[in-house]
């Protein structure tokens, strides 16, 4: 009872003690959610509408299409500027997506599984063309073919039996495709659906039509007079603050830009070879030379050469070859050596060696029976009485299948081989296949087993060259770009500033170059790969104008390149100042149109105008509403005159008008219309909503800018 009383009397300390132990206990969760909110902030690579797409996710959209897009094209993987215009098409897509599927929410439209169904039913759809289930014999996609295809599949991934790893490898990829090629035409249709909406809310009407119609049916012959802008000097004009701030309002919508950019100076210095370097490859190809026409093994020799190009010891077609090496084919003698000798196009010294040149076919046809046993010389004897048996008249694929083999006929392309690394087994198997005549069993012994191999067809003679070739790009060694590097990193070091840089720059042999409006959604600066570390630094929001970056290595290691902010525009519409020279040259025409004006006043004919000074008289034939006119005295389209023209009569004086280039004025000599065309109302109405609608690509911008697109990819990518 005691004790009790004793805590009683403490409640309050007790009180306080827990409660600061519950608010540390916040405080720490408080900030750990803070740090993981900032993680998942730091990770984001986009917005669109509020909604942000992760680093991972916008990858895993990414690694999906790339898969996509090997599929198609039966290659195994992208090169750079393929993965980069990958990247950009994902991102547009995504974009697209969002944009649209935000306007089809507020609509309620959406895609139902019936619908996709009709479609794949329907099998027209270009998408549906680009996948493996298009019937051969009607060319079109088959519901059928992809139903058992998914089918097949469900089965393979529930199957206890052992499946191949090649076969079940190639299903996956197909399925993988399959639900891109799904996904993907299910957002298509989507889009699809909302631009048919919004197209026909664009109507035309029969006074639209018949006004088209005059517009191109209805023309004038004009004699024109033109008052050049060059008869005003600059100085005959005077530009206030006021007159830059109206225009600049009046125009205002034509500055309005839908992301930020910035504007930058730059440094970029490209590592070239020495005249040293030079000499010392030309010293180790001249040794290679020698060495070409002593070995007896031509593959490890030009492997050890470093050469760009591979040798494996077989007949390959020119196509195979770099374009310069093609061109020297058929001016070497078989056995012969040319080279070294160096080829400008792409700088670089060449060695080539042709071994030999034969007529082979393009494409060959073969089947095969693969003999192995316990031991090497167990395979031999096995494959000696295969060999026999065939040659003695044993059918090739009933031998083939007391093997537990196939022996498929399979057709081998030159183009499929020829540009890889070859081992020496292969070679081996692919000079013979060149070699044979159509129907001809050879029995090929490998190190690990045998091949009965037969060649049932061949196709598309053509010639082929056995050529070694040593092609070595003149680069810059370590040395070179070391001196380059100390170089560049001098020049920085005494350049603190953008003033420094540009100071310095002729002392050191470079130049300060200027790159307004880059957009953080650009890969590139300076047209150098490889600068991400460079974007980064410039957009990020602690960088400021004037701020010079460090030294950057990029390109392929061979570029240095260092960046000055200078200017940051942000999104929305540009400041006057931004444009001020844009708009200066609007009000200069302006002012002087006002003056070449009021030489016109009172000026009532061509007569009149035409004995203005600089004055320059000219025609104009077959003007018509809806084209635009050249005119020759000031060298450009005013299509101020073609709007001008609209049911003048022949006779009538017009003008002044104030055009691009000119103020003019003109007199109608005649007028005609075209008897031979017939106005159809229908026809008139329809191309008036078309070219409405291809006026609407403005509407996707103001999408952009009302879903708040983020793009934040420079970031990671």
């Amino acid at each position: 009872m005691a004790v009790l009383q004793k805590i009683r009397g403490k409640g309050v300390l007790l009180l306080i003690i827990v409660g600061i132990g519950l608010f540390a206990f916040i405080g720490e969760e408080l900030v750990r959610s803070i740090g993981t909110a900032e993680n998942q902030r730091r990770q984001v690579v986009g917005e669109v509408y509020g909604e942000t797409i992760s680093s991972q996710e916008f990858q895993d959209l990414l690694t999906q299409y790339e898969e996509a897009l090997k599929f198609m094209r039966g290659t195994s993987s992208l090169s750079d500027e393929e993965t980069t215009q990958a990247q950009d098409q994902v991102w547009q897509m995504y974009v697209n997506y969002k944009l649209i599927k935000h306007e089809a929410d507020k609509l309620g439209l959406t895609v139902t599984d019936k619908e996709l169904q009709d479609v794949l039913a329907a099998g027209d759809h270009p998408m549906l063309q680009q996948t493996p289930f298009v019937n051969q014999q009607t060319h079109r996609f088959d519901a059928n073919m992809l139903k058992n295809f998914l089918t097949e599949y469900e089965k393979m991934q529930t199957s206890q039996q052992e499946i191949p790893e090649q076969y079940r490898e190639q299903y996956t990829n197909i399925y993988n495709y399959w639900k891109f090629v799904e996904k993907t035409l299910r957002e298509s249709l989507l889009e699809q659906k909302y631009q048919i909406l919004l197209s026909a809310t664009i109507l035309s009407n029969p006074v639209e039509a018949k006004m088209a119609y005059e517009g191109i049916t209805k023309s004038a012959n004009l004699q024109l007079v033109s008052l050049p802008y060059t008869l005003v000097s600059d100085n005959q004009v005077k530009i206030t603050d006021a007159d830059l701030q109206k225009k600049y309002e009046e125009n205002k919508e034509l500055y309005r830009q839908e992301v930020e950019s910035r504007d930058i100076k730059y440094v970029s210095v490209a590592v070239k070879a020495s005249a040293k370097d030079k000499a010392d490859l030309d010293r180790e190809m001249a040794t290679y030379a020698q060495k070409v026409n002593q070995t007896q093994d031509l593959t490890g020799l030009v492997r050890m050469s470093n050469s760009v190009i591979a040798y494996n010891n077989i007949p390959v077609t020119k196509s195979a070859l770099p374009v310069d090496i093609q061109q020297q084919l058929d001016s070497i003698s078989v056995g012969t050596l040319k080279g070294p000798y160096y080829e400008p196009s792409d700088n670089s010294d060449n060695i080539i060696k042709l071994v030999s040149k034969m007529q082979a076919p393009d494409s060959v046809q073969v089947r095969m029976i693969q003999v192995g046993g316990a031991t090497a010389e167990a395979a031999h004897k096995s494959a000696d009485s295969i060999y026999a048996a065939i040659k003695g008249g044993a059918p090739f694929d009933s031998i083939a299948k007391r093997y537990k083999q196939q022996a498929q006929k399979q057709w081998l392309v030159s183009n499929q081989y020829e540009n890889g690394q070859i081992d020496e087994d292969n070679a081996k198997m692919l000079n013979a296949v060149n070699e044979m005549a159509a129907g001809e069993i050879r029995n090929m012994e490998f190190a690990q087993g045998n091949i009965i191999l037969q060649v049932t067809d061949r196709r598309a003679m053509t010639t082929k060259y056995n050529v070694a070739v040593i092609k070595r790009p003149v680069t810059f060694s370590k040395d070179t770009y070391t001196k380059a590097y100390n170089n560049f990193s001098r020049y920085l070091s005494m350049s603190p500033t953008l003033a420094d840089l540009q100071k310095n720059a002729p002392k050191f042999g470079y130049t300060v170059e200027t790159r307004e409006d880059l957009y953080s959604n650009e890969h590139y600066v300076a047209n150098v790969t490889n600068t991400r570390d460079a974007m980064r630094w410039i957009f990020d929001s602690k960088t400021n104008p004037g701020d010079v970056s460090q030294l950057y290595e990029c390109g392929n290691n061979d570029h240095l390149l260092a960046v000055v902010l200078t200017k940051v525009h942000k999104a929305g519409y540009r400041p006057l100042e931004d444009v001020k020279e844009i708009v200066r040259a609007e009000v200069l025409k302006d002012k002087k149109a006002e003056v070449l004006e009021n030489r016109l006043n009172g000026v009532r004919s061509v007569a009149q105008a035409s004995a203005i000074k600089g004055a320059i008289v000219d025609s104009l034939n077959h003007v018509t509403f809806a084209t635009n006119s050249f005119v020759r005295a000031t060298g450009t389209t005013e299509p101020k005159i073609n709007g001008s023209v609209w049911h003048k009569k022949a006779g009538q004086f017009v003008g002044p008008i104030q055009g691009n280039n000119g103020v003019y004025v003109y007199q109608v000599l005649s007028t005609a219309t075209d008897s031979k065309a017939k106005f159809n109302e229908a026809e008139y109405e329809n191309q008036a909503r078309a070219e409405h609608l291809r006026n609407m690509s403005a509407f996707g911008g103001d999408l952009y800018i009302d879903g708040k697109v983020v793009d934040k990819r420079y970031l990671f990518f």
